[in-house]
């Protein structure tokens, strides 16, 4: 998936609904209406109705973004995953660990689902890996992740847009590239330590952007949806 197969500028963006409740999340895509066309999902709000909001808005032409990160044993994985097949979502995450990718490519089968790796976390820096006992420095494990994930049957990386021109170099153009920790210029970068500006992001060769804070916590979200999207087709 090359930007030139995404039909709808709109679907680059994905909101992150990262609210404690499906009720929050509900406002915000009424509040979005149109303009949004691509949600994410992730732990808090998955485990507070989530899926079922997930099913809701696929019901409702929407597209999900199930961010859960799954990582086990291969066959909990692939058991997980195969469950996860009949919500409809477009995008599910696993960790970039070989045998987790490996489970989840077995237990997606035929389905449509789209299979995300995650490499390395945009709230992490080489001290944070070192910590964690890594060796490698994040641009090395991205690009290591990244390479393992091509074989695989992975259908895309999830990566900080700082390592996006490495990770487009390793995988090539038929894989998706789904950057989060974006922030519009003026933003503060939060939890955020590897974040570039929606511009900088498309320019270095992402898909999808993932937005949540910006967008989600804005007086008028749809006109900051709106903006981030004019950035993104200004050099698209």
């Amino acid at each position: 998936m090359t930007n030139a197969k995404i039909n709808d500028i709109r679907d680059r963006l994905i909101v992150a609904l990262d609210v404690p409740t499906i009720w929050d999340a509900y406002r915000i895509v009424s509040a979005l209406g149109d303009q949004g066309t691509f949600y994410k999902i992730g732990y808090r709000l998955a485990f507070a109705g989530g899926l079922d909001l997930a099913r809701q808005l696929v019901s409702e032409g929407k597209k999900v973004f199930l961010d859960l990160k799954l990582h086990d044993i291969g066959n909990t994985v692939t058991e997980g995953v195969e469950s996860l097949t009949k919500l409809g979502v477009t995008f599910l995450t696993v960790h970039a660990y070989p045998q987790t990718m490996r489970g989840a490519v077995e237990g997606r089968g035929d389905a449509a689902l789209k299979l995300l790796a995650v490499t390395a976390l945009t709230s992490y820096d080489d001290t944070d890996l070192r910590d964690a006992g890594y060796k490698l420095a994040v641009r090395d494990l991205v690009r290591l992740r990244a390479e393992q994930a091509r074989t695989t049957g992975i259908d895309g990386i999830v990566c900080s847009a700082a390592e996006t021109e490495i990770v487009r170099d390793v995988i090539g153009k038929d894989m998706v590239i789904v950057t989060p920790g974006i922030r519009p210029a003026g933003s503060a970068a939060g939890d955020q330590k590897r974040t570039l500006t929606p511009g900088e992001a498309i320019r270095a060769g992402a898909d999808h952007l993932v937005v949540g804070r910006p967008v989600i916590r804005a007086s008028d979200p749809r006109a900051a949806a709106s903006a981030i999207m004019d950035e993104i087709a200004s050099v698209s």
